[in-house]
This record gives C-alpha cells, sequence and structure tokens, in this order.
C-alpha cells in the first residue's frame, strides 16, 4: 500500500510539475519507448551509444542543413549527448525545453537578419566568394556575424538566380540592375522570412516541431525506416499511399530552397499517364480556367488544399525542370484505381516474339480482398502475351520501391511450381515459412528481371525468389537491399499521443541468406547511371545489419542456368556500346556534382552567370532526353492492346510515345539480347 502511495506521488509531482503541452510531450515518449521496446524487430538497448545517436540525429532533424543553431549551442547542447538514455527511461522530459528555446531564438535571429537586409546594400563586386558545397561538408555558422555573412551570400546568389531565369540576356539585367536588383531582393528575402515564419506558426508551433523531432530520432535510432507520426501526418502518409481517389497523382514537397516541387507520383495516376511530370519538377504556378495562382510564400499543405479542390477538375501546371527550362503542362484530375494501374505488356519483335511488363510497383486493393491488384494484372497481360506466342519474359523492376508483400508474395508463385518463398523472422526469433501452395505456374518460359540501384522491399522479395528458384536471370545493378516490413501502429491505445511505422519483422530468401543491407547481386551486372552513390539501405544511419537463419523447408531450384557465355557476350556488347560508355561518363560527372565540393567562384552577376551555364551544361549531360534517338528495337502492343486503343484517342497517343521510349531505352535493348542468348544457349 505504502509503495503504490508512492509511485501514485511521484506520477503527480511529474505530472502536475508540467505544464498541459509538457504533460503530453511526456506521455508520448514513455508510450514510445514501450512500443519500440515491445514490438520493433531489434529495439536498441538505450546506453551513452545510443544516446549518441539519438543526440545526432536529433539535431540533424530540427535543422538538417545547419542553417539556425550556432557552434556556441551546440556546445551548450553537448551536455545531453549521453545522457538522453536516461531521459527517456526515467521520464525526465523537461529537457525539451531547451532545445525549443534555442530554436526559437535561433529562427528569429535569422528573420530580424533578413528583415534587416531589406534596406541593406548587397556586395556583388567579388568581395565574396561562393562555392557548391554538399551536404556531408555542412558547417555551424562560428557566431552571429559568420551567419549574417552567410545569410548576404546567400541573398545575393539567390537574387541573381532569379534574375538569370528570368532573363537570360546579361546585358539588358546590368543595365536596369539597381531597379531589378531592389525588386528581386524583396520576392527573395520575403520567401526566405515566409519559410521561417511557416516553421513557426506550423501546426502546434515550434514547440511542437521538436518534439516531434526528438521523437522522430528516438524511433529512427532503432532503423532508418522507422519513423514517428503525428495524427495529421499519419492521414497524409495514408492518402498518399491510397489509390481510389479522384486525383491528379502529384504529391508535392517544400525543396530546400522553399519551392513546390514534386516528390512522388503516383502510379496509374493522371500524371503518371501524362508522362512529361519528374520527381523534383518545381510548381512555379497553377492556373485554373482564368486565375492563376502563384506560387509564392505558400505552405505545402495550402497547395494539397487547391488540388484537393472539388471544382479543381483541369489544372494547368507551370513547372520548372532541373535542367532550368520550363513547360506548361494540362491535367485532368481522374479516379486513380488498382484496377486501371499502369501495367501494360508490350511485344518485343525480333526473329521472336518476346514480352516486355514494367511494374512500377507492388500495388493492391486494401479497401476490398476481393480487388485486383498487381498480380491479376500482370496475370491479365501476360495472357494476352501468351496468345502472341513469346519466347520469351522481360520483367521491368527499376525503381520499383517496393509495396505489398502479398502481391510479391503470390507473384513468385506465378513462375514457380509450389514450395516456399521467403522465410519471415518475428520479433521473438520464431520463423514462419511462407509457401507458394498452388500448383504448377502460369509462365513457363525463360524470364530476364531488370534491377537497379533503386529496386527495393518487395521487388527484392520478388527477384530473390525468382533467382534461388534459377527461375530468372536477374540483369541490372545491385539493389538496394531493404529486407523488413513495417506496420503503422499507435503508440498508445490514445491515438491522440501520435503513431509510429515500426519495423517488426526481417525477411529471409528460402536459402536462409539475407539481402538485407547487401542488396540483390544481379547474375548480370550492367553499368549504372548511381554506381558507387550511397543510395542504398546500407549507406542509412542504423540500417539493419545482415545475418542468416535457419530453413525448415528446403526449395527444390530448377537445373542452374548456364550464363557464362550468356554473360561474356553481354560484356562484349556493353563495352563496345556508346550509350553504356555514356552512361559511364554521366555516372562520373554526378557523382562529382553530388559528392564533391565544387571550384570557389566571385560573388558577381558574370561569375554566378558562367557558373550556372557551366551546372546546366553538366546537367543536360547528364539529364537531357535525347528524344530523337535512333530506335534499337522493334516493340509492339498486344492485338488486344490495339483493339483498346482504337475507342481511346488520348490513350493512343500516350501509348505510341510509352512505345518511342521503350524503342529506345540500351537497358531493356540488352535486356532483349541475354534473354535471347539464354534461349539460344540453354
Amino acid at each position: 500500500m505504502i509503495r503504490l502511495l508512492l509511485v501514485t506521488l511521484i506520477f503527480c509531482v511529474s505530472f502536475f510539475g508540467y505544464s498541459h503541452e509538457d504533460t503530453l510531450f511526456y506521455k508520448q515518449v514513455s508510450a514510445l519507448k514501450i512500443t519500440i521496446d515491445t514490438n520493433h524487430f531489434l529495439p536498441k538497448t538505450l546506453n551513452d551509444s545510443t544516446s549518441k545517436f539519438v543526440y545526432k540525429l536529433f539535431l540533424k532533424e530540427m535543422d538538417a542543413d545547419k542553417d539556425y543553431f550556432l557552434k556556441s549551442d551546440i556546445i551548450n547542447f553537448n551536455e545531453d549527448k549521453l545522457k538522453f538514455d536516461d531521459y527517456i527511461k526515467d521520464g525526465s522530459c523537461n529537457f525539451i525545453n531547451k532545445y525549443i528555446s534555442v530554436l526559437k531564438q535561433k529562427i528569429n535571429l535569422n528573420i530580424s537578419k533578413l528583415q534587416a537586409l531589406k534596406t541593406k546594400p548587397l556586395n556583388y563586386s567579388g568581395t565574396f566568394t561562393l562555392q557548391h558545397t554538399p551536404e556531408q561538408f555542412y558547417t555551424y555558422y562560428k557566431d552571429e556575424a559568420a551567419l549574417e555573412k552567410g545569410l548576404r551570400k546567400r541573398i545575393s546568389y539567390r537574387i541573381i538566380s532569379k534574375l538569370l531565369e528570368e532573363q537570360e540576356d546579361l546585358a539588358a539585367i546590368k543595365k536596369n540592375f539597381t531597379s531589378l536588383e531592389q525588386e528581386t531582393k524583396q520576392i527573395v528575402i520575403e520567401n526566405e522570412i515566409c519559410l521561417l515564419t511557416e516553421l513557426l506558426n506550423k501546426d502546434g508551433g515550434i514547440a511542437a516541431f521538436v518534439k516531434s523531432s526528438f521523437l522522430n530520432a528516438y524511433v529512427k535510432v532503432n532503423d532508418p525506416n522507422s519513423t514517428f507520426f503525428n495524427a495529421t501526418e499519419k492521414i497524409s502518409y495514408q492518402n498518399s499511399l491510397s489509390k481510389n481517389q479522384m486525383s491528379f497523382g502529384i504529391i508535392t514537397a517544400k525543396n530546400d530552397n522553399g519551392e513546390i516541387a514534386i516528390a512522388h507520383i503516383i502510379p496509374g495516376s493522371a500524371a503518371f499517364e501524362n508522362g512529361k511530370f519528374e520527381e523534383d519538377d518545381v510548381i512555379q504556378s497553377i492556373s485554373h480556367e482564368n486565375t492563376i495562382y502563384t506560387i509564392h510564400c505558400v505552405s505545402n499543405e495550402d497547395i494539397e488544399l487547391y488540388l484537393n479542390k472539388e471544382e479543381h477538375k483541369i489544372l494547368t501546371f507551370s513547372i520548372k525542370k532541373k535542367n532550368g527550362t520550363f513547360q506548361d503542362i494540362k491535367l485532368t484530375k481522374s479516379n486513380i484505381k488498382v484496377e486501371n494501374n499502369a501495367i501494360r505488356g508490350y511485344l518485343i519483335n525480333d526473329e521472336s516474339n518476346y514480352g516486355y511488363i514494367k511494374i512500377p510497383s507492388f500495388y493492391t486493393n486494401y479497401e476490398s480482398p476481393n480487388g485486383r491488384g498487381l498480380t491479376a494484372d500482370i496475370a491479365k497481360e501476360l495472357y494476352k502475351l501468351q496468345k502472341e506466342n513469346i519466347q520469351g519474359l522481360i520483367l521491368d523492376l527499376r525503381f520499383n520501391g517496393g509495396g505489398s508483400m502479398q502481391e510479391a508474395i503470390e507473384l513468385s508463385g506465378m513462375f514457380i511450381d509450389r514450395g516456399p518463398v521467403a522465410i519471415i523472422k518475428s520479433k521473438a526469433g520464431e520463423n514462419y515459412t511462407i509457401r507458394d501452395r498452388k500448383r504448377g505456374s502460369f509462365y513457363n518460359k525463360p524470364i530476364v528481371i531488370l534491377v537497379n540501384d533503386y529496386s527495393a522491399s518487395a521487388s527484392e522479395f520478388f527477384a530473390a525468389a525468382m533467382q534461388d528458384y534459377n527461375r530468372a536471370l536477374i540483369v541490372g545493378s545491385t539493389t538496394y537491399g531493404k529486407s523488413s516490413a513495417q506496420t503503422i501502429m499507435p503508440i498508445n491505445e490514445d491515438e491522440s499521443l501520435g503513431f509510429t511505422k515500426l519495423t517488426i519483422e526481417a525477411f529471409y530468401r528460402v536459402t536462409g541468406k539475407s539481402h538485407q543491407a547487401i542488396g540483390i547481386i544481379p547474375d548480370i551486372k550492367l553499368p549504372s547511371l548511381y554506381d558507387n552513390f550511397k543510395t542504398s539501405e546500407n549507406d542509412k544511419p542504423y540500417a539493419l545489419q545482415n545475418t542468416s537463419t535457419n530453413v525448415t523447408l528446403k526449395h527444390l531450384p530448377l537445373p542452374k542456368l548456364d550464363i557464362a557465355i550468356v554473360n561474356t557476350k553481354s560484356n562484349a556488347r556493353v563495352l563496345n556500346d556508346k550509350s553504356f560508355k555514356k552512361i559511364t561518363d554521366i555516372n562520373k560527372a554526378l557523382y562529382d556534382l553530388v559528392y564533391k565540393k565544387g571550384p570557389k567562384y566571385k560573388l558577381t552577376l558574370e561569375r554566378i552567370s558562367e557558373e550556372k551555364k557551366q551546372r546546366k551544361a553538366t546537367l543536360d549531360f547528364i539529364f537531357k532526353d535525347d528524344l530523337d534517338a535512333p530506335s534499337l528495337f522493334k516493340i509492339t502492343n498486344t492485338l488486344s492492346t490495339n483493339e483498346l486503343l482504337e475507342y481511346n484517342t488520348e490513350d493512343k497517343e500516350q501509348n505510341n510515345a510509352v512505345l518511342k521510349i521503350l524503342a529506345q531505352d540500351i537497358y531493356i535493348n540488352e535486356a532483349q539480347h541475354i534473354l535471347k542468348d539464354l534461349i539460344t544457349l540453354n
């Protein structure tokens, strides 16, 4: 009785010692600890080492680009570096107030200095120098003077950049520089202030942002695929995955410059079908009938609301591409349904017919257990292809980030006779073998699967099963290396405390080995645009390490494919192919652009103009599509598809554009050569 009274008293002291907001944070930290310890596949032990990791992630969550905190702030914060584990275990949550106070102070400091710059002349004489600096070289400002200098340089650069974007004639800019600079200066500074004000005024204010940053850091220290959501973020995340809604299919986000950029294009959506939108395109304005909505100093939430308005069925998007060019694209909102997902089978015509299917994601119909997902769509297209007597099949999983594991299981079963397709390991260490229980397979002829660095999760699951059964030849570059499964759950029965997407299981190949952190190694490797880039799961902080597990049900693979000659012939073709040589050159240029510091140059109108031209030339070399490139092979629709297209002019035009792009793809071309050699030699 005395012990119970003491516990209650301690709880009450803790409870009443906090404000309502602090009490909520205390409950969130405590609930999150229990949820992670209870449910995470491999939770980190809370100790000084983990505390250092949480500290590092926490600072990055709050100030990713090191724009706000000064070195003196970091010295002040360092006293907590080894204490976060104790704060979490003890429920001592008032530490957060220091970080809220300092970040708020530094954001207001930035705003005040930016306001002051409106009336101060900026220096374009070349006294200051600029240098492109990758993220790994970012440092905190030494003091306020260094912060102000950094702001001056950043604002000056953005002013000139905006002038050069709007007016290519350097002489005309020089002639009217004083008036143009003053006008543009106000816009640029206001945009910077807007970004900071938006951070201060977002839902819950800066306090909610800092607390969410800490909770996120605590979850992410366990593995990079786990994260914390408040109730609003959880709904937004789930909406972004939904396919059964009227939508343009564009998911937006603010980039580092405060611009509204396209973060994701939903497969099967209007934007996806249009084909002209790309991730990282910047939206300049949106037109509805005779009204233009200029994108300046607006939040991403406002953009989402605008796009979701019922009356906005047809909009024209003015976008800026990665290479600096501008396009106006008209788009009609459509109902995104998994039944209409962009899966279409094509015929590659050579001495024989070969099938080609691009799989953008492992989508499914979550709303209806009887609804059709990827596997059913593949079966439908494969049926059409088999009516055309194809001798082999290419499945393209490049840039497929995964999706439904159930679809990956069912798709694996389409191509093998019954047997195990993977092993799941739970937090308790128990193994469960996932089986394909159906006799026979839907398709028995040779298969080549194209993968790249961004093929991940469910696509790796499928590729691994096909490789282990010797059912398909994996071609391309080593995949991402994610072999874990996540689920979204409330951190407490009281859902107002928030949610977490948590890693709860690990997947293993039927051999007991794992592709976690190492990826699927292709049977035949092709040069990649992203070779040597730090883009894999293993390059993420605190990624789960590769392990193996016991096998209880052995698989019965087909005879191992004799691919030595196939590999030799492929290597010879690639070595003598100018396009693959260009891929290697582009890879080097892109690597230097992303990971290496650029040369220093003076902050003048002329030098910034010259640097931007050089950078644009590099970006054009890297990203520019050669629309006039010759077709490398003949690719057509199936007869069934052609019949459907006769009644849909718009789809027919888009389909013709897709056929042209596919026929120019050097990876598909090499895949069909490999498939042909595989059939001939085996």
